[in-house]
């Protein structure tokens, strides 16, 4: 599930974090970085948890409605299509998704008012109505109804992400990119089959992380004096610290994985730049980064193979 750029992310926090905090080793780090992959995992849980305990109180709304002293027509005869949308009890009848959520103890019970307003703003929505007033629906409308949900109620909700990032500081930058997951698991899923994606897509990615971030360790100091050699009429303690991070992982990157195309390489540290640090920064690292590129690869310290070769 975790992609190599939300990889390279982490490993970035957990690199800053091990040049700004006193005692910490590089055992540390690598336990650091476990725990925040692990983290983004139990977000995604999460966020699967939300369409069900949403239509739990649409269910709890629907029975209170009824067992009024004098109900309506309308409370006696609602419109049950949300409640028993088949994807979500398809997912809430998953036994991977209640064992993992009760092993890590992922649960919304905590926030009811999250999960109120959530219900507001779904029955409120032009694609929700639409949904109900169907004359039939079938399973591709449930689906659809989910992904709309997913795409449109989450982003830019303020409440939504205060109670994200107040349980865990790891969740800031992994918010967008895991709701990107759920919306792609439900749009895959099929009837009887409910198949979520593993923590790693492969072994090779877990290798990645883990061999990106002992390198990036291992030759921080080598790798300063080479960057530092590049820079004209520039002191490099005046270069941000996030910059020279960021430097740091490209080259390494270059060098350690010859089956990464470079152009791949820079592409990914460039966006890195564009979000972590000054609107200035990606200019510069890409014209550093070029320059060092050049120097190693005429060396023959950086080599490419295969696709790496071939898309450089």
């Amino acid at each position: 599930m975790i992609s190599r750029r939300l990889l390279r992310i982490k490993i970035l926090q957990i690199l800053y974090a091990h040049y700004n905090s006193e005692g910490t080793d590089r055992l540390k780090s690598e336990k650091d970085l476990v725990f925040s992959i692990q983290k983004a995992y139990d977000l995604y849980f999460y966020l699967v948890l939300l369409a069900i305990d949403i239509k739990r109180y649409a269910v709890s709304r629907i029975e209170l409605a009824r067992n009024k002293k004098l109900p309506t027509w309308d409370d006696l005869h609602p419109n049950t299509r949300f409640v028993d949308n088949e994807v979500i009890r398809q997912i809430e009848e998953s036994d991977a998704l209640s064992k993992f959520t009760a092993e890590r103890k992922l649960s919304w019970v905590n926030h009811p008012e999250l999960i109120k307003n959530l219900y507001v703003k779904l029955i409120e929505s032009t694609y929700y109505q639409q949904y109900l007033e169907r004359s039939s629906c079938n399973y591709d409308d449930d689906k659809q109804l989910l992904v709309d949900f997913y795409t449109a109620e989450l982003e830019d909700y303020d409440l939504f992400y205060e109670i994200l990032e107040e349980q865990s500081i790891f969740w800031n930058d992994d918010i967008d990119f895991t709701i990107v997951m759920v919306i792609k698991t439900i749009s895959e899923i099929r009837p009887y089959k409910t198949a979520f994606p593993p923590l790693y897509k492969s072994d090779e990615d877990r290798e990645f992380a883990f061999h990106l971030l002992r390198a990036s360790i291992a030759h921080h100091d080598e790798y300063h004096k080479l960057i530092e050699t590049f820079i004209d009429n520039w002191d490099i303690e005046r270069v941000a610290q996030i910059d020279s991070l960021i430097m740091h992982m490209a080259i390494n990157e270059l060098i350690e994985f010859p089956s990464i195309p470079v152009k791949v390489t820079f592409d990914e540290y460039l966006e890195l730049a564009k979000y972590y640090s000054t609107p200035k920064s990606s200019i510069f690292i890409n014209g550093l980064l070029d320059k060092i590129s050049a120097d190693l690869t005429e060396k023959g310290i950086i080599t490419k193979i295969g696709r790496g070769l071939m898309e450089e």
